[in-house]
């Protein structure tokens, strides 16, 4: 083999492996564009934080997730109007919200797709997606995605179960098949809640949330 030869595959090796690098940059960037979230998700046993912020709520009043809290406890959901999974699973979201409140636990939903204020998850248009579904909780803006980035939150739809001492006892999905609701076996929230409410030992404390990345501000 020549020297050239030598030379040109070197060259050739170099290049190859710059496009590589600079593929996954383009990935990566574009991960990030698309929301994905920073820093580990909140530990169960964890103290909920940002308890005290206040968030516009559809009604148009300001509301903090302690005012929210019931006797047993708060149900935090990180949702939004536009995320095929949220809509998909939006009979189940109704079903567990309102068995929460039935067993006196609060009920909160954060919209914190703040890259689409502007948008389909504007405030005027979560006011009429919660007006259609008739939801009987709150509904608020999580502005600048500041208690989602405190959870770790990084999906739509994410739920954070807490206890009445606002530490979280529960993380992840409603139930064990979020893509497919006829091969549900498991409604993990529900069997936390009803643990929950009884003073037990949450038997699943954390599953994996299926859905659309929360759309954070680039």
């Amino acid at each position: 083999m020549s020297g050239l030869q030598v030379c040109n595959g070197s060259i050739n090796f170099k290049i190859k492996h710059m496009k590589k690098i600079f593929l996954g940059l383009i990935i990566l960037g574009s991960l990030t564009a698309l929301g994905f979230a920073t820093g580990d998700p909140l530990k169960i046993g964890s103290s909920m934080p940002k308890a005290d912020v206040k968030m516009l709520d559809i009604s148009g009043k300001e509301v903090s997730m302690q005012e929210t809290k019931k006797d047993n406890g708060l149900l935090v959901m990180f949702s939004c109007n536009t995320c095929p999974y949220v809509i998909k699973n939006q009979d189940r979201t109704m079903a567990i919200n309102n068995y929460a409140i039935k067993n006196n636990i609060g009920v909160i939903i954060l919209n914190s797709n703040e890259a689409q204020r502007k948008d389909d998850d504007s405030y005027s248009a979560m006011q009429a997606y919660a007006k259609e579904q008739k939801y009987k909780w709150h509904y608020v803006v999580d502005p600048n995605n500041e208690v989602a980035d405190a959870f770790g939150a990084n999906r739509t739809p994410e739920c954070f179960l807490f206890d009445k001492n606002l530490k979280l006892v529960y993380h992840g999905a409603i139930d064990n098949s979020p893509a497919d609701a006829s091969a549900i076996t498991r409604v993990h929230l529900q069997e936390a809640i009803n643990e929950l409410v009884a003073g037990k030992d949450i038997t699943i404390k954390e599953s994996r949330s299926v859905g659309c990345t929360i759309k954070r501000k680039s």
